[in-house]
């Protein structure tokens, strides 16, 4: 990674939009940018916790290790989310990996300042909790769909999700282009089965695909895939 300076958009900073302004120069002063390359690896499963990260533009994939040679994506941290959290207060390694599927800036805070923050400013606390509570909820809805739901139901809800969170192009499709291996390991399936069910679903009228991106041609038949297999 390397280290750039950028103009800071307090708006939109996940530290400084739940801090006390006072606390904002004081967080701009610590804060470290870094310009990624897509496919760069910002740390991996077993690394030493030095700190926290956020995503100040382009998209981060959350993954970690599922079998011998597969992944799991547990989750995509886009512009102004946090990653790297679940690390704290743990045994001083990550448990997951990060790595970036689109380029872009993140930022990077050690652990000691984020702890400080922490204790001097109620409401973040307030709003990081809040986000703990809905990424726990989502990552146990994952592990309930990769135990139980089949894989095409697995697809439309990876599907729907990444919709709801990146929104649609001026051409209706879905705001951001995943390899299939990406898109399988958000699933939790294969490539090869994750390819045909794709292209199940482009039979079916369900999906218009063009190159990587995909659009949700039919979202009602999608929605009731995850709901069948809920």
């Amino acid at each position: 990674m390397k280290k750039v300076s950028i103009i800071e958009d307090t708006d939109t900073c996940f530290l400084c939009k739940n801090c006390l302004k006072e606390w904002i120069p004081t967080i701009l002063a610590h804060k470290k940018n870094y310009k990624v390359k897509k496919g760069e690896s910002i740390f991996k499963e077993g690394d030493a916790v030095k700190g926290i990260f956020f995503v100040n533009s382009g998209i981060v994939k959350v993954h970690k290790r599922w079998g011998a040679e597969k992944e799991l994506i547990l989750r995509f941290a886009s512009e102004g989310m946090i990653f790297g959290h679940r690390a704290l207060g743990g045994d001083g390694i990550y448990t997951i990996s990060a790595t970036a599927v689109q380029a872009g800036i993140i930022s990077f805070v050690d652990t000691d300042f984020f702890e400080t923050t922490l204790k001097v400013n109620a409401d973040f606390n307030y709003n990081l909790l809040m986000f703990l509570i809905h990424d726990l909820r989502v990552s146990e809805q994952k592990t309930r769909n990769v135990a139980h739901m089949p894989v095409k139901g697995r697809v439309a809800d990876a599907l729907i999700s990444l919709k709801n969170q990146f929104g649609l192009t001026t051409d209706g499709f879905i705001n951001i282009e995943l390899s299939r291996q990406d898109l399988a390991s958000f699933s939790g399936a294969t490539y090869e089965t994750v390819f045909r069910v794709i292209n199940e679903m482009v039979q079916e009228k369900l999906l218009k695909l063009s190159g990587k991106s995909i659009s949700i041609i039919n979202h009602d038949k999608l929605n009731k895939l995850t709901e069948e297999a809920a």
